[in-house]
């Protein structure tokens, strides 16, 4: 691992713990055994974009709007993650990965530690193409939080809690 990469990972950590936002990092090869240490059921998801690893057959990755209303938890797959803020981006993909992400209690966003970049500049520079050509993606940083009518709210418009999977390269403290 060079030192770029990990100096960005454990940033990106640090930012995560600012926000209270818990981290698992793990192989590919024992992502559905993180998971389910993670997640509480009923599980809905998105399929994961990347290669050899695909979600547990227990999580539900064809969504209906009831199945959506009952979820605890959701998992979706991030672009990418920004280390400075503990950010993940979210692709908008037409399985529906916004609702998804947005509507259960806990979001369980997946991506590689080899997709987190330092800071914004560089995740615009990587975001500029998609957008330019009319994509969209979804900037998340944390749980949803609001203080609009005075106190801190949390899940008033997304999920109440975040727990971020980071896929390692085969080099993990795990």
């Amino acid at each position: 691992m060079t030192v770029d990469v990990q100096t960005t990972r454990e940033r990106f950590e640090e930012s995560l713990a600012d926000l209270e936002v818990p981290v698992t990092r793990t192989e590919p090869t024992a992502l559905e055994s993180a998971l389910e240490e993670i997640v509480r059921e009923p599980a809905i998801g998105t399929p994961l974009e990347f290669e050899a690893v695909s979600l547990p057959d227990w999580i539900d990755d064809a969504p209906t709007p009831a199945t959506l209303e009952a979820a605890t938890t959701s998992v979706t797959s991030a672009s990418f993650g920004i280390a400075d803020y503990g950010s993940v981006v979210l692709p908008a993909r037409p399985d529906g990965s916004e609702q998804v992400s947005l509507f259960p209690e806990l979001h369980v966003p997946v991506l590689r530690e080899s997709d987190l970049v330092p800071d914004m500049p560089t995740a615009i520079d990587r975001l500029g193409p998609v957008l330019r050509d009319g994509g969209s993606a979804i900037l998340a940083t944390g749980p949803s939080a609001t203080a609009d009518m005075g106190a801190l709210v949390r899940g008033a418009h997304g999920p109440k809690a975040v727990h971020v999977v980071l896929l390692g390269d085969g080099e993990t403290d795990e």
